[in-house]
């Protein structure tokens, strides 16, 4: 009987695909809750085959639709600039990030590291058709007045400037930043104390949709979750319930992992994959460092179950309303696991960790902390793609989608889409599912590069490009051109080996064999196609030497290392009035005692 109702859905669904896409003018528009994930994996979601307990993002994504082969940015800003305006990265004004833009490109056009003024976000055009738009966490989009929140359409924002911050404490990630920067409306805040991340950010998006001033308008909520990002950390009882779980390591997970993805439909059944050079063997480790490292993993486990929770929070939130059915719920992650590992720190960001966080094991995931998995767990993460975040290959851009609209019918629950998607395509998406893609936009606004996935949602269509287009990325100097099933790909140290390579990502997504030699004439076009986009959307070409992970220490050494240094002044120059007040008694004395 259950079979048969689906195949009815199915089959009405198919007779009326236009309808899904543009509501009647009478009709109520649909809300939206955009959930964006820190660091998550692909494989993350218990939907996509993690053995993370995510029973509310799993519901979800077996009620709507999930994506096998959608990508971002390797790093957050520049998905964050797509995601928000539906325009590729250096045409949105964020080429690179902060942190890592290399002093040669800060400035120059593509690389404002802020979404561009002409670069319409998804809140502005949305306000135009007459929604009522929040954010909540993470921005790290800008930090002047003029480039947060509410100068981008968005009515409230309680908003973190930066890349992350701390979980519990309202103070910075003590590797990059001096100061932690929240904003809520665009004027500094402190956040209430005691808080969690994960927790806060919902009760401030509950209330804001609570606000008078919305008035009955559909809402469009972008929620920005700091889990997973360092410093991961995590409520004691769902810390509790990972202890012990990765003691067989990361070689077993990624294995477990790869099988969980196959098995759920989402890749084909025994993936090739590599072996990462910095995946060292567990059994290489001795028993306290197999301790650490399982212990971080558990940590990054009961982070994503503490932020499941509050999605499902927000969820019977919104069914209390009334408001879940006729709600679009989209979630991703803005890029792959983080693969940074305290262990192979520089001596400044070692006196940084141990000056201002409590190292201690059994502390891991616990308020004062710095706890990150590191490259072999963040390598099991993205089973079974070869790579991490920061990268260009498959484990860095490639990661999960879910949209869902429980109201819709059409929009077909447990499907996976396997047709490539971009993070430039959901502003599109939502525009067109709202009806709202009409709204009228200033003349000189950048056009979308993204597609509309209704095609893709509805099983229209198996994708939304022709086999021969093509779409370029650059990040860092780590690169990709994807066209069809095929991708080009490149490196820089420490992630690879700067040469371009080409693969197959529909019947290798592992990228475990270039096909460069095999069929040069793609591999030659491809080439082209990438210089072309390379020069069309201004890509600079890295500077000599360029490393993202060097240039991450130039920028927080100049970050920190002189606000500390004139921190230190007042003391110094107390120890240097003590020690020549100290000499000149010593030698008035002395004199005193000569005959």
């Amino acid at each position: 009987m259950r079979s048969a109702w689906q195949c009815l859905a199915a089959g009405l669904a198919a007779l009326a695909p236009v309808q899904a896409q543009a509501p009647s003018a009478e009709a109520k528009r649909p809300n939206i809750v955009l959930i964006l994930a820190d660091d998550w994996g692909f494989t993350d979601v218990g939907a996509f085959g993690g053995e993370i307990a995510t029973p509310h993002l799993d519901a979800l994504a077996l009620g709507g639709v999930r994506f096998a082969n959608f990508h971002v940015a390797g790093s957050c800003s520049p998905t964050r600039a797509m995601l928000q305006t539906g325009v590729r990265s250096h045409r949105a004004g964020v080429g690179n990030m902060p942190e890592t833009i290399p002093p040669q490109h800060r400035g120059r056009p593509g690389y404002a590291t802020t979404i561009a003024p002409q670069a319409l976000t998804l809140a502005q055009r949305l306000e135009a058709a007459g929604y009522y738009n929040v954010l909540v966490g993470k921005w790290h989009l800008g930090v002047d007045p003029a480039d947060q929140p509410r100068a981008r359409g968005y009515h409230r924002a309680l908003a973190l400037l930066q890349s992350g911050a701390d979980n519990f404490e309202n103070k910075p990630i003590h590797l990059l930043y001096n100061e932690v920067k929240w904003t809520e409306d665009s004027q500094p805040v402190a956040l209430p104390a005691p808080f969690y991340s994960s927790t806060l950010i919902v009760d401030k998006t509950i209330a804001y949709l609570d606000d008078p001033a919305r008035r009955g308008r559909p809402f469009y909520a972008s929620i920005n979750f700091l889990a997973n990002h360092i410093p991961v950390q995590a409520p004691d009882a769902d810390l509790a319930r990972y202890a012990g779980r990765y003691r067989e390591g990361w070689n077993a997970l990624r294995q477990a992992r790869a099988r969980g993805a196959a098995a759920r439909g989402l890749i084909a059944p025994e993936p090739a994959m590599v072996r990462m050079k910095s995946t060292a063997d567990w059994a290489s480790l001795t028993p306290a460092e197999q301790t650490q490292r399982a212990g971080a993993m558990a940590a990054h486990a009961a982070m994503a179950s503490a932020m499941d929770r509050e999605v499902g929070r927000l969820i019977a939130a919104l069914k209390a309303r009334g408001e879940y059915d006729n709600t679009i719920f989209v979630f991703l992650s803005d890029n792959g696991p983080e693969p940074s590992d305290p262990a192979n720190l520089g001596t400044f960001e070692r006196l940084n960790v141990e000056t201002f966080y409590d190292l201690r094991v059994e502390r891991q995931g616990r308020p004062g902390s710095l706890t990150v998995i590191g490259a072999g767990f963040a390598s099991a993460l993205a089973a079974p793609f070869r790579g991490y975040k920061f990268t260009a290959s498959e484990g860095g851009l490639r990661v999960p989608l879910i949209v869902a609209w429980p109201g819709n019918p059409q929009l077909q629950a447990g499907r996976i889409a396997r047709g490539f998607a971009h993070v430039t395509d959901i502003a599109p998406t939502l525009l067109a599912l709202t009806g709202a893609a009409g709204a009228p936009t200033p003349a000189r606004a950048e056009p979308i590069t993204g597609k509309d996935l209704t095609p893709m949602l509805t099983g229209a269509a198996k994708a939304v490009r022709a086999p021969d287009e093509a779409l370029g990325y650059e990040l860092s100097g780590n690169a990709a051109l994807f066209e069809g099933d095929y991708k080009l790909v490149k490196n820089l140290p420490p992630y690879g080996d700067g040469q371009w390579h080409l693969y197959d990502i529909v019947r290798d997504p592992g990228e475990t064999t270039d096909l460069a030699a095999r069929e040069p004439q793609r591999f030659a076009a491809m080439q082209a196609e990438y210089a072309a986009y390379a020069k069309a959307d201004g890509v600079l070409a890295m500077p000599a030497g360029y490393s993202a992970p060097d240039q991450i220490l130039a920028y927080a050494t100049a970050e920190l290392l002189v606000p500390r240094l004139l921190m230190l002044w007042p003391y110094m120059l107390g120890l240097a009035l003590v020690g020549g007040a100290w000499l000149w008694r010593r030698r008035r004395t002395a004199r005193r005692a000569a005959p």
